[in-house]
């Protein structure tokens, strides 16, 4: 394997390719076989959704992709190369960012201020204030995101939607190609799911990548192009959103493996 490297460029055949591939990946906690012999695509512009449940292996799956564990088997190619992520920072310099559930917000600074933070822009030695502030409404309203009253409004006083799209604003904002978003609608009302659910679409039509990991079936339903389901470790099915209907996804999850799912692959049912 070779260092994370964004420097060159990328070539037609690898634009044909994947995103992000994982080969058999595999991660051990002393006896327990917290993933095993996982092989994944997740293709630039669509939203994958990965399903399981607790223990199944999700968790793990994606602090692998952004650099807080490394696999102790497999490989992740990036863009059709081998790469090895040491931290999150050589996850985030490929441009794979994570957003997790706490968001990593700082609710007594203002949402441009959140934006920016550890990357201020400058000017004569000061900071650049009005660029700063100019480029983050740009991010904001390329995602679509109208609800936010104030662009210098404290994050401490924004919704949980909202908050949830500051949070990939600032991912975006970075340049991310992938964003891995770990249950974005725990907890949020009717209304804010509605737009943290908007925003992944958003992503995906700027060709920017999302991995969604939620329990939500009825949330993962309307918003993923494919779907994903872990069970005990290992990858149970994948596949576009048209294989799966709730109830497969359910025993999938529950069981490892669907009669029904089987039946639909099967030749006869063509």
């Amino acid at each position: 394997m070779t260092a994370p490297n964004t420097a060159a460029p990328v070539s037609a055949q690898q634009q044909e390719q994947p995103l992000l591939r994982l080969v058999g990946m595999g991660k051990n906690f002393g006896p327990v076989r917290a993933l095993q012999n996982v092989d994944l695509d997740i293709p630039a512009g669509q939203v994958t959704a990965i399903l399981g449940d607790n223990g199944a292996g999700k968790t793990t799956l994606i602090k692998c992709i952004s650099g807080i564990w490394q696999p102790d088997h497999g490989h992740v190619i990036w863009q059709g190369r081998n790469v090895t992520l040491h931290t999150p920072k050589d996850a985030t310099d490929l441009g794979i960012a994570t957003v997790y559930q706490d968001l990593a917000l700082c609710d007594n600074l203002d949402i441009v201020q959140n934006m920016f933070l550890g990357r201020e822009l400058t000017r004569r030695y000061q900071l650049d204030e009005i660029n700063m502030e100019l480029s983050a409404k740009q991010t904001m309203k390329d995602l679509a995101v109208m609800s936010v009253r104030s662009i210098r409004q404290p994050v401490g006083s924004l919704s949980g939607g909202q908050r949830q799209a500051v949070a990939v604003a600032k991912a975006v904002m970075r340049e991310a190609k992938l964003v891995i978003m770990d249950e974005p609608t725990a907890a949020l009302g009717v209304s804010q799911t509605r737009v943290v659910l908007n925003l992944i679409r958003q992503l995906a039509s700027q060709g920017i990548a999302a991995i969604v990991i939620s329990h939500n079936l009825n949330d993962v339903m309307s918003v993923a192009d494919r779907l994903a389901v872990l069970y005990l470790g290992r990858l149970a099915a994948v596949g576009p959103k048209s294989d799966f209907d709730a109830q497969v996804v359910v025993d999938l999850m529950t069981t490892g493996t669907s009669r029904r799912l089987a039946e639909q692959a099967s030749p006869g049912n063509d």
